[in-house]
């Protein structure tokens, strides 16, 4: 790391790369630009040693790749991170001396970097959304019916979500970012993301459940998606994701519904996985008799080392 980028990780204002692996590299990840991984809502970088895609920057950087992983409000309207992250994109192209960026965005992190690749497509190579909020959250639609605007309830949710949020800005070394529950619930309704769609729609596929554009001023656009809820029993997630993925009358990955979740070319929708599942998390605790989590962005880095990206 460059003594530019520590002064950036020392002040909070840049997540640290993450540490390269002793053996050789293969070069199979090595993409020409550096990748930044972009969490999702109540998301972080890393916190109390724990990474939100865990496992996945060092399995990247070892084989070749320049991995950053961005922290952004854990909650927030797409705007709102997506200009914080705009703003860490130029410290990793002046940090790195690339000219763009590869952004892999999970959950609301998909809207997110499709914000940065609107309002900044010449510092953008390519946006993978992962388990994406592109078409709006079921979920975010009968919370926002659940809370109406200026009701006692949407008070008591915010404070709770926001002082969820603020303890973990605290433990992942994001203190200084500001939070606001209630306009990210809003920006993942399906209304809401409608209207974004309408001001950025770079990908969003024009029917249902199909593809979208794979390439939109010069940028790549790419997608996945698990379509389960209950992966592994020894997962304590899973319990919650199937009570959330009720809410829908198609296949989901407890949050997000599969056909909202697609983007450019969609690589592929239907993987036994869940939210959770698409970052490798709980501890790596996924599905036994599905590609691991960690190998499909894997495969994504060589994809995009192999279309020169």
């Amino acid at each position: 790391m460059t003594r530019y980028a520590a002064w950036l990780v020392a002040l909070g204002l840049l997540a640290a790369p993450a540490t390269p692996a002793l053996a050789a590299s293969s070069g199979y990840t090595q993409t020409q630009y550096p990748i930044m991984l972009v969490h999702g809502l109540f998301g972080f970088d890393q916190a109390l040693g724990v990474d939100y895609f865990y496992r996945i920057p060092a399995e990247l950087q070892k084989d070749g790749a320049k991995v950053f992983v961005a922290q952004v409000s854990a909650t927030n309207s797409t705007e709102k991170r997506g200009e914080q992250l705009l703003s860490q994109v130029k410290q990793v192209l002046a940090i790195t001396g690339a000219r763009k960026v590869n952004l892999i965005g999970h959950s609301h992190g998909g809207p997110t970097i499709r914000y940065v690749a609107g309002v900044a497509p010449q510092l953008v190579a390519s946006v993978t959304s992962v388990g994406g909020v592109n078409k709006g959250s079921r979920i975010a639609d009968i919370v926002r019916g659940a809370v109406p605007p200026g009701s006692v309830s949407e008070s008591l949710a915010a404070s709770a979500a926001k002082g969820l949020a603020g303890l973990i800005s605290v433990v992942s070394g994001g203190s200084h970012l500001p939070q606001d529950p209630i306009a990210a619930m809003e920006s993942l309704t399906t209304a809401k993301t409608a209207d974004f769609n309408a001001r950025f729609p770079a990908g969003v596929p024009t029917t249902a459940c199909g593809e979208g554009a794979y390439v939109v001023n010069g940028v790549r656009y790419y997608s996945w998606s698990g379509a389960s809820t209950v992966t592994n029993i020894f997962d304590v997630s899973d319990g919650a994701l199937a009570l959330t993925g009720l809410a829908y009358g198609s296949p989901n990955d407890g949050l997000v519904g599969t056909c909202s979740s697609r983007l450019g070319q969609v690589l592929r929708d239907n993987y036994k996985m869940n939210h959770v599942d698409e970052i490798n998390h709980f501890f790596g605790i996924v599905h036994l008799f599905e590609t691991n989590p960690v190998t499909l962005y894997r495969q994504q880095a060589n994809r995009l080392k192999n279309a020169g990206l």
